[in-house]
């Protein structure tokens, strides 16, 4: 362990405790936790020396710990946990931390099964801690931007919601990530899935059925990397979701298709490109340039100038960690619940299942 222990004053700022300091914990969960009132970065843990000479050059005062058994050792000096670490360590981390009478946050998917999920909230529930997961994209200026539209009816009824999360990586990068060991928890389906999925489950509501169709396209790869899910809704709305790296050209972020007029929106929401250049939130955060603008309306593509252009939502990573401040602090909602995060695993589960089984799977 190294650094100083800073005081924690009565009402001062909860002290984080993060676990991981790999692109989850690098890029996103440590620039937005040191950026959060409320909230100070105390310690990461990493047993990488660069990393920890990374994440000590960013941010002077941390303490830096080799393993989770030398945080746990101090949880007393903690107020929060966050575990951005591999999958596959999600749960034992969490139930730990949960243990030791520590709330925390787990990134995406914050376990392989639904089972296991429910029974970490049990837990948090029994002990009376919060478990949130990260489930960021809910802040994503796409995201933000549709919902606005769906409540002002916009669209009208809502009939079919095409979402694709593509990238263009034909050469595995190799890492737990691509890995075909089920206990890494790899893949797209689990990976990219857990944020469309969850996206979807938001905007529409429960599943009924679920189709799939889940393939390993690149050579050397071992985890699927072209997935396609098909969503019933109970609320009579389809969701076609789209996960790939094989993807030659990428197709629309959103394709949404309601009774009154269709949402089409092209290109990612720049909040992660911006945190891996190493922009910080600050004035002018999560805004996009009116060229990047999705189209509103009916009856003409987007390409030939059909529709109006619908003004984008700036994105908001930083209202996550905003409500988990607050929700410590004064009580405030859990942002994502892991019995919510639990429903998106059902559904990951029945894809999975139907991918390897060529069946439509019943909820």
């Amino acid at each position: 362990m190294t650094g100083t222990p800073p005081a924690h004053a009565p009402g001062g700022p909860l002290r984080v405790g993060l676990v991981g300091y790999g692109l989850a914990g690098s890029v996103f969960h440590a620039p937005l936790i040191a950026a959060t009132e409320g909230l100070t970065l105390d310690t990461v843990v990493t047993s990488n020396p660069e990393r920890q000479r990374q994440a000590r050059a960013e941010f002077p005062d941390v303490r830096t710990a080799a393993s989770p058994d030398e945080l746990f050792d101090r949880a007393a000096e903690l107020d929060l946990v966050v575990i951005a670490s591999p999958n596959k360590t999600h749960v034992p981390l969490a139930k730990r931390a949960l243990e030791a009478g520590l709330p925390v946050v787990v990134d995406k998917p914050v376990a392989g099964t639904a089972a296991e999920a429910r029974e970490l909230a049990a837990l948090a529930e029994e002990r009376g801690l919060l478990l949130s997961v990260f489930q960021n994209r809910r802040w994503d200026n796409d995201f933000l931007t549709l919902r606005e539209l769906i409540a002002e009816d916009s669209l009208g009824d809502v009939w079919r919601f095409e979402s694709r999360f593509e990238r263009w990586r034909p050469k595995p990068k190799g890492g737990w990530r691509e890995s075909g060991d089920p206990a890494e928890i790899g893949g797209l389906l689990y990976d990219l899935g857990s944020h469309v999925v969850d996206q979807a489950l938001v905007l529409f509501g429960p599943v009924t059925q679920v189709y799939a169709e889940s393939v390993v396209r690149r050579a050397g790869a071992e985890a699927d990397d072209d997935t396609f899910i098909a969503l019933t809704h109970a609320s009579g709305v389809r969701s076609h979701l789209f996960v790939s790296s094989t993807a030659a050209q990428l197709g629309p972020r959103f394709r949404v298709l309601g009774s009154k007029a269709g949402y089409v929106k092209h290109g990612l929401d720049p909040q992660e490109a911006a945190l891996r250049e190493g922009a910080r939130p600050g004035p002018g955060w999560g805004e996009e340039d009116e060229a990047l603008w999705g189209r509103l309306g009916s009856g003409e593509s987007p390409v030939t100038g059909g529709g109006d252009a619908a003004p984008t939502v700036p994105g908001d990573y930083p209202a996550y960690y905003a409500a988990v401040a607050k929700a410590l602090l004064e009580g405030g909602p859990n942002p994502v619940d892991a019995r919510e995060a639990a429903d998106a695993l059902d559904v990951l589960e029945a894809a999975r299942r139907s991918a390897r089984d060529g069946v439509v799977v019943a909820l």
